[in-house]
């Protein structure tokens, strides 16, 4: 359903509980018939909040990587990447949708293509902070037991950036969250459109129970991508008492100053 659609879900809802009894009829904030009646439209919009924000942080840390990797190879383009990336952070989301309309028009993608933006200044900072964290001596360790460029980027120095980057995912993923309710200026703001049809309508259930569902999503994904974190770098809970990574990545550091 469009962002318009749930518009008109929720001036129909409005007058429905006016007509109605109980809790809707007397326009309570907290209103579980209202949960229960309307859990297609909910579950619709929640879906289409969640499809929109895993889209959207994907796509930016797939153009923020190689941003990053670009900076750190080229060091002249760190200032133009990241004031451009912290510029476009600072554009309010309302000009930036108005920026991209003449390009995508009314549709999901405008939606996804603004957020992609917003968060390259987080994934970008945060993937060169996680290499620049990366010891030099382990990189010369890798380099000494044959490693090139390539493998060590992805088997050295991006397992031991995983803490760094996966903080930069969990912040875009949260931000993206937020930022998609915006979405609803353009009927594709998932929980947005619902919590602005609400307002419109002053249906008080429908507010308050889209803008809990936004909090929960923000949470939930925190909280997921916390324990994916933990998953892929065991290391970062049992250092060794110099405080060197334990796993792969510091057996091969070890290995190399042993050799």
């Amino acid at each position: 359903m469009s962002g318009a659609g749930w518009a008109a879900v929720a001036g129909d809802g409005a007058a429905g509980a006016a007509a109605g009894g109980g809790c809707l009829a007397a326009n309570d904030w907290i209103c579980g018939e209202y949960v229960r009646s309307r859990a297609p439209e909910l579950l619709e919009a929640t879906g289409q909040h969640v499809w929109i924000t895993v889209v959207s942080v994907l796509i930016g840390v797939a153009v923020a990587f190689p941003l990053a990797l670009l900076v750190r190879a080229r060091p002249a383009f760190a200032g133009p990447v990241l004031g451009l990336t912290t510029l476009l952070y600072a554009v309010p989301s309302l000009a930036m949708f108005s920026l991209l309309l003449p390009v995508f028009g009314l549709s999901a993608a405008l939606v996804v293509t603004g957020l992609v933006l917003y968060s390259l200044t987080i994934l970008v900072r945060n993937i060169l902070a996680g290499l620049a964290a990366v010891p030099q001596e382990t990189r010369e360790a890798a380099r000494g037991m044959g490693y090139g460029p390539g493998r060590l980027l992805w088997e050295v120095e991006l397992p031991l950036a995983l803490p760094a980057l996966m903080a930069g995912v969990r912040m875009a993923t949260v931000s993206t969250v937020a930022l998609t309710t915006v979405g609803a200026l353009v009927d594709h703001g998932g929980l947005g459109t619902l919590i602005m049809g609400g307002l419109q309508s002053n249906f008080k259930a429908q507010v308050l129970t889209a803008s809990l569902l936004c909090v929960l999503l923000a949470v939930t994904a925190d909280v997921l991508l916390l324990g994916v974190q933990r998953l892929l770098t065991p290391w970062a809970r049992s250092t060794g008492r110099a405080g060197r990574p334990r796993g792969r990545a510091g057996l091969r550091a070890r290995a190399g100053e042993a050799g």
